[in-house]
C-alpha cells in the first residue's frame, strides 16, 4: 500500500494581510490635486515660454502615471529583493551625484548643478538619493549603530549635495538620517552631541555663502529689501493673505501671474492658500498629517527591524519635507527651495515619492 506523503508545515510564501488602502487613498488624492494645482499655478509661465498653458500640467500628469506604476510595482515586489538591492541602488545614486558635478554632463541652471539630461528626460539625482539613503540606512542600522560609519555615510551625501549646491535637500537627508538613527535605538547622549555638531556645521555653511547669508538676514528682517532678497517671501505672504478664510476661488490667483517666484514648484502652497483660503489649505495639511499617521502606524506594526526602520525612514523623510516647505511658506524658517511632496511640479520628486509610498504599502501587507 502506498503511503500518503505528509504536507510540509513550512512554506516559502510570505504571509500577508490587507494593504493600507487609507494610505493609498490619501496618496492618490494629493497626487491628483497636485496635477490640478500645477496646471493652475503654471498657466501663465507655460503660455509665456511654450505657448501652451497645459505644458507643465501634461508633464506632471505623465510623471504621475509613471509614479503610480512605480507605486504598484514597489507595493508588490518582495522586500527581500528590495533589501538586497539597497547597497547597489545607494552606490548608483552616489555616482549620479558625482556625475551632476562634471561639466558637460550635469546641467547648470541658475548657478546650480542639480540635473542630468538623459535624452528628453531630466533627472535630479538628489531626489533619488533620499530614497536610496533610507533604503541603505535601514539595511545597515538593522545590524549595527556605530557612530563613526554613520557619520561618514551621511557626510558623503552632505558633501556631494552641498557641492551642487542644494541646502534644502541636504537638510532633508541629514534630518532623516538622524531620525532613523534615533529610531534604531542610538543613545540619546550621542544623538545630542551629533545634533549639536550638525547645527554648528549648518551655521558654518550658511555664514560661508553670500546668498544663504542674505536669506537668513531676510528671514529676520523681511522688509529689508522688498524688491531684492525679501521679494520672494513677501509675495508668498501676500498670496496667503489674499486668500483669507475661503480663498479667491480655484483658478483666480493673481500672484501666479509673474508676481510669485517658483509658483509651480517650491511656492505652490502659496497659490493653494490664495485660491482655497485657510479652510482649503488646512484640509490639504490634514491630508498630509493623515498620510504621515498611516506611515508611522505601518512602521509600528512592521514585522521585523528592517521594515520598521524602512517605514519609519520613509515617513520621516516625507514629514520633514512637508514641514520645511510649509514652514518656509509662512516665514517660520528661511526659504530653502524644498518642494511640497506629491504636489509641487517635478518628475524626479513625484516618481521617487510615489515609489517610496509603494514600499510603505508593501510593508503594510506583511504579517509578523
Amino acid at each position: 500500500m502506498i503511503k500518503r506523503q505528509r504536507k510540509s508545515k513550512f512554506s516559502l510564501k510570505i504571509p500577508t494581510q490587507r494593504q493600507d488602502y487609507w494610505l493609498l487613498f490619501a496618496t492618490i488624492a494629493l497626487t491628483a490635486f497636485g496635477v490640478l494645482m500645477v496646471y493652475d499655478a503654471s498657466v501663465a509661465e507655460a503660455y509665456r515660454d511654450f505657448s501652451d498653458k497645459f505644458y507643465y500640467a501634461k508633464l506632471q500628469f505623465q510623471w504621475a502615471v509613471v509614479g503610480i506604476v512605480g507605486l504598484i510595482v514597489a507595493s508588490r515586489i518582495p522586500l527581500v529583493f528590495v533589501k538586497k538591492l539597497s547597497l547597489s541602488f545607494f552606490v548608483l545614486t552616489i555616482l549620479l551625484l558625482v556625475a551632476v558635478l562634471i561639466p558637460g554632463i550635469g546641467q547648470k541652471v541658475q548657478g546650480a548643478r542639480r540635473w542630468l539630461l538623459i535624452g528628453n528626460f531630466t533627472l535630479q539625482p538628489s531626489e533619488l538619493v533620499k530614497l536610496s539613503f533610507v533604503l541603505y540606512l535601514s539595511n545597515w542600522l538593522e545590524k549595527q549603530q556605530k557612530a563613526k560609519p554613520f557619520m561618514i555615510i551621511t557626510g558623503i551625501i552632505l558633501a556631494l549635495v552641498m557641492a551642487q549646491p542644494d541646502l534644502g535637500t541636504t537638510i532633508v537627508v541629514v534630518a532623516t538620517g538622524f531620525l532613523m538613527y534615533f529610531i534604531s535605538g542610538a543613545p540619546l547622549m550621542l544623538l545630542g552631541m551629533m545634533s549639536l555638531g550638525g547645527l554648528l556645521a549648518g551655521t558654518g555653511l550658511i555664514v560661508s555663502s553670500d546668498y544663504r547669508r542674505e536669506r537668513l538676514i531676510t528671514f529676520f528682517n523681511p522688509t529689508a529689501d522688498p524688491l531684492g532678497t525679501s521679494y520672494h517671501i513677501r509675495q508668498v505672504l501676500i498670496a496667503l493673505g489674499s486668500g483669507g478664510l475661503w480663498g479667491v476661488g480655484i483658478g483666480r490667483s493673481r500672484q501666479k501671474y509673474q508676481y510669485l517666484p517658483e509658483a509651480p514648484t517650491d511656492s505652490i502652497f502659496a497659490v493653494i492658500g490664495e485660491e482655497v483660503g485657510f479652510i482649503g489649505a488646512s484640509i490639504v495639511i490634514l491630508l498630509f498629517l493623515f498620510l504621515l499617521y498611516r506611515g508611522f502606524k505601518i512602521a509600528q506594526k512592521a514585522p521585523d527591524r528592517f521594515t520598521q526602520l524602512l517605514a519609519g525612514g520613509i515617513t520621516s523623510w516625507l514629514g520633514i519635507q512637508v514641514l520645511i516647505n510649509l514652514a518656509s511658506m509662512v516665514a517660520l524658517v528661511p526659504l530653502t527651495g524644498v518642494p511640497l511632496p506629491l504636489i509641487s511640479y517635478g518628475g524626479s520628486s513625484l516618481v521617487t515619492i510615489l515609489a517610496a509610498i509603494g514600499i510603505l504599502i508593501n510593508i503594510s501587507r506583511q504579517k509578523a
